[in-house]
């Protein structure tokens, strides 16, 4: 269905760096790196990150968030505390968060130039 996915950041070094820490806590790691993009993955660059030195900071009331699959509930307070501690904001604690059609557990996060991004997990019960 969706084979990859990329945000635009400000600063390629900086970012990289956030999102080296934060993306290792869901099992991605930096798989390539060229002069304008950073690739993250586990086999394959399936999140990137790419150059936009003009861009604005992203709206927070954007709409837009990308959210990734953890495998664990453990994997998504990971996530949420190591992107806090890379400089990201929380845009949502871990927790279970009933739903009218499935429960899930989550956490969300703001990177340095406003993306919102989320880590998932469906717990049995």
């Amino acid at each position: 269905m969706i084979d990859h996915v990329s945000v635009g950041v400000r600063d390629l070094d900086r970012a990289a760096k956030f999102y080296q820490a934060t993306l290792a806590a869901l099992g991605l790691s930096r798989l390539v790196t060229r002069p304008a993009s950073v690739g993250f993955g586990k086999s394959y660059p399936e999140f990137w990150i790419n150059l936009r030195a003009d861009m604005d900071e992203v709206p927070r009331g954007s709409g837009v968030h990308i959210c990734l699959r953890a495998k664990s509930a453990g994997e998504i307070e990971a996530f949420h505390a190591a992107a806090l501690n890379a400089g990201g904001l929380s845009d949502g604690a871990p927790g279970l968060r009933p739903h009218d059609r499935v429960r899930y557990y989550a956490a969300f996060v703001i990177d340095l130039d406003g993306n919102r991004i989320e880590a998932v997990m469906f717990p049995d019960e």
